[in-house]
């Protein structure tokens, strides 16, 4: 998720840093945004050290590319912590007198503020009249903590800690408080210690789904099938066959993603050490297990989510409510076999009484799929 992180000119914001650090290291895409006050209570090199981003807070800089209104259209969602009195006055009534404010009311991101000020301030009639009019706009605002303030003063006010922070940011989300599991890359049958049947999955959509779930709130399981370059944000367990992915499944979750594309047979007669070239050996294949119909039978509670890649002589939406209904899934996500290797795509999902095309970048497409896979867990 793409996260603007306003930080506002109060002590409280050498606090920050943590939280821009614990955002990042959820996987998320984070770019901090101090005020000019913000800049005299924590250091320029500090958030861009966490960011890997350059800082600027200056609203005249970078005008041709329209800087002011491009930082709130491409945020996913806007945080501001912590937020000053004075910053929620001006954000109230609409003043944009600096870069965050003018990113602020250009965006229609989902927008948090986590306000920290003395008690005083905070339970002033202005501010509390200022809070209450941002939340009747649809501004989620949190409460602040009670403890030690600045000086010697205590009371309500004080910058809620890190983890509390990200609990009520993703507390709305679709997915939140769910576990999803989502299978992704392609697994390798040995034939000998050095040959395998494999296939050409890259892995991209399934390591994209896993980012939509964690996106979505959710605890995510990313079973990696041969893939080294995995999201942060999650638990990653990797895996080479279908003996090693059947194990990992065998812990329930309320999703069950199943991107991967897995190998429908295995060598039989597996081989020691490395085959020579001559003679030729022959292979005897088995099938392997069918792991979504198993995992369906075993956990039929769960939202279980298949993929169905199919050849493009044939009718997508047939074929995919047949592996629906022999595999007892939610839904299936049927894709063209020639759509393999490309960043674009466009699948079908299909439920048993409905089918929608889904097109776009692979990333699009997964973000779209996991929304509908949050809306199946209601109905």
């Amino acid at each position: 998720m793409r996260i603007l992180l306003g930080i506002t000119g109060g002590i409280a914001a050498y606090k920050a840093a943590g939280l821009l650090r614990a955002l990042a290291e959820l996987g998320h895409d984070v770019t901090a945004l101090p005020t000019q006050n913000a800049l005299r209570f924590i250091g320029e090199a500090t958030l861009e050290a966490l960011s890997g981003k350059n800082i600027d807070s200056e609203l005249y800089a970078d005008v041709a590319s329209v800087r002011h209104v491009q930082l709130g259209q491409e945020a996913d969602m806007v945080v501001i912590a912590p937020a000053t009195a004075a910053f929620l006055g001006r954000y109230a009534a609409g003043i944009a007198d600096d870069l965050l404010l003018n990113a602020i009311l250009a965006s229609d991101a989902d927008v948090a503020v986590v306000p920290a000020m003395h008690t005083e301030m905070w339970q002033n009639e202005a501010t509390v009249s200022n809070v209450e009019l941002l939340r009747s706009r649809g501004i989620r605002v949190m409460e602040p903590a009670s403890g030690r303030l600045t000086g010697e003063d205590s009371g309500p006010g004080r910058l809620p800690e890190v983890e509390e922070i990200i609990d009520f940011l993703f507390a709305n989300s679709p997915l939140a408080g769910m576990t999803v599991t989502v299978t992704a890359g392609g697994t390798r049958e040995p034939i000998d210690d050095v040959r395998y049947i494999g296939n050409r999955s890259s892995g991209k959509m399934g390591i994209e789904l896993a980012k939509a779930a964690r996106d979505l709130g959710a605890k995510v399981k990313l079973i990696a099938c041969n893939l080294s370059n995995t999201p942060k944000g999650m638990t990653v367990v990797h895996v080479e066959d279908v003996g090693q992915l059947d194990k990992e499944l065998e812990q329930a979750s309320d999703v069950l993603v199943m991107a991967a594309a897995v190998s429908d047979y295995r060598v039989g007669n597996r081989y020691s050490g490395k085959l020579s070239r001559s003679p030729v050996p022959e292979l005897k294949l088995t099938a392997t297990p069918d792991l979504l119909a198993k995992y369906t039978d075993k956990n039929p509670e769960s939202v279980a989510i298949g993929f169905a890649l199919i050849d493009d002589s044939q009718d997508l939406v047939e074929v995919a409510r047949e592996k629906l209904r022999s595999k007892k899934a939610k839904a299936i996500v049927g894709n063209r076999a020639s759509t393999l290797d490309r960043d674009d795509t466009s699948v079908q999902f299909v439920t048993e009484n409905d089918s929608a095309e889904i097109s776009g970048t692979k990333q699009e497409v997964a973000r779209a799929i996991m929304s509908r896979v949050a809306a199946e867990m209601y109905v």
